[in-house]
């Protein structure tokens, strides 16, 4: 197994462990909602602290319900995601058309196989 692919086991390993342990050790049983984002974290918070807050703002959309949020939520970093992959795929891309044309330039100004100084 080459060095890239155990780094890239280990990386997957690692990656399925943070979203397999919370569920395993039961992490946030104790909750209504385990799983809750922080918005609901500061809300709950804030109006233990001060049950007569009044937000400042209120949201333009309000989604029905929790799972319309979340979806709206994976769709938002799947975007983002897409987005930055785009990007990075382009500048590689770039990069490679790069050296394959000064590889290229190279190899037309100082042919092989002749001799030099005739």
């Amino acid at each position: 197994m080459s060095r890239n692919a155990r780094i890239n086991a280990l990386l997957l390993l690692a990656v399925a462990a943070l979203a397999v342990l919370p569920l395993v050790l039961g992490l946030g049983d104790h909750k209504e909602e385990p799983f809750a984002g922080a918005d609901a974290e500061a809300e709950t918070a804030i109006t233990e602290i001060e049950p007569d807050y009044e937000p400042w703002f209120s949201p333009l959309y309000e989604p029905p319900s929790g799972e319309i949020e979340s979806a709206l939520f994976a769709l938002q970093a799947a975007l983002g995601a897409g987005v930055l992959a785009y990007y990075f795929g382009l500048r590689r891309g770039r990069r490679q058309g790069e050296q394959r044309a000064v590889a290229a330039a190279e190899a037309t100004a100082a042919p092989r196989g002749t001799p030099e100084g005739d």
